[in-house]
């Protein structure tokens, strides 16, 4: 009896560890479709590469607004767990970005349009916007990409703070380092190494350089949300790519991004456990038809549950 129960333990073994290192919850793609006027959509992964459409493929957000479209946005918690925030371009040409809150991703507070680079008369477009919260500068951290021209070598990173998205700092610029750069994405990085804590940062974006032509991500680190920002690395993809997000798996770090440049447009990524080797997920990621650029987050099972659970009756098409 005691050897037959020694060689069930050592059968079991191998899975008792696997069961103990999957992860719990779920990672959610938040993207648009082209033209941007149709609404954001969302995806569901339990491993971080095969991402299944949210509400059969409907869009989970439509605009509320006429003259508005959504883009690139970004979904992030707020503070404490409590509930949801949301950004995303508003318009192409312009000063303002969108928002809006969620307690549950289900039910979202009207679409606002926030004004950002009103202090900017002849700013031209307000691009990407991402948002951080600062632990301790307890205030939110705004991030986008704008020019005062049409050429897009002027482009750079601004940024703007606020405590509750009712009043903003004036915006100022946040990232120059002589290029055009849009798409930028911050990701915080937390280990025990030697029993010792580290805390990083990795600021990824879009190297838009057109003189080399380059339109392609690459990434700097630092130890602040809010740099200073140390040597950019090389190119970790190939030309034409664009709209960078992290996603971290276990011990690998996935860039995932969006390879726009016909005639093999669709969605691609590599990952790293170093961020010095980078090797390709294309072969084992898998993404919506038609999926755009957008961001990844983490949610709860009873989350996971709960999106899964929405099934929006479809859109009635008009017969010619």
């Amino acid at each position: 009896m005691k050897t037959l129960l020694l060689l069930v333990l050592i059968v079991c073994a191998p899975l008792i560890k696997v069961v103990a290192q999957t992860p719990k919850g779920a990672y959610v793609f938040a993207y648009f479709k082209e033209p941007g006027t149709q609404g954001i959509y969302l995806a569901l992964s339990r491993d971080g590469y095969i991402f299944t459409p949210l509400n059969d493929g409907q869009p989970w957000i439509k605009p509320e607004q006429p003259d508005e479209i959504m883009r690139d946005v970004y979904i992030t918690r707020k503070p404490g767990e409590r509930g949801f925030r949301m950004v995303w371009t508003w318009g192409w040409k312009g000063n303002s970005l969108g928002t809006s809150s969620s307690e549950d991703l289900m039910t979202w507070t009207p679409q606002q349009n926030v004004v950002i680079m009103k202090d900017f008369p002849t700013v031209r477009q307000v691009w990407a916007p991402e948002t951080y919260w600062d632990a301790k500068a307890k205030q939110w951290l705004l991030i986008w990409s704008s020019s005062f021209s049409d050429r897009t070598e002027g482009l750079r990173i601004w940024s703007s703070h606020t405590p509750d998205f009712k009043t903003f700092s004036k915006p100022t610029m946040f990232f120059d380092r002589g290029f055009p750069v849009i798409d930028a994405t911050i990701f915080h990085e937390q280990r025990n190494a030697t029993h010792q804590a580290r805390d990083k940062w990795y600021f990824v974006f879009k190297d838009q350089s057109l003189d080399p032509l380059r339109y392609t991500i690459r990434w700097a680190s630092g130890q602040t949300v809010e740099g200073p920002w140390g040597d950019l690395s090389g190119p970790v993809a190939e030309s034409w790519s664009e709209g960078p997000s992290v996603v971290q798996v276990a011990n690998r770090y996935i860039i995932y991004y969006d390879h726009y440049r016909a005639p093999r447009p669709r969605y691609e990524g590599v990952e790293t456990t170093d961020w010095i080797h980078w090797t390709s997920v294309n072969d084992k990621m898998h993404f919506p038809d038609a999926a755009k650029h957008g961001s990844f987050f983490r949610v709860t099972d009873a989350e996971a549950q709960q999106l899964s659970s929405r099934h929006d009756a479809p859109v009635a098409t008009t017969q010619p």
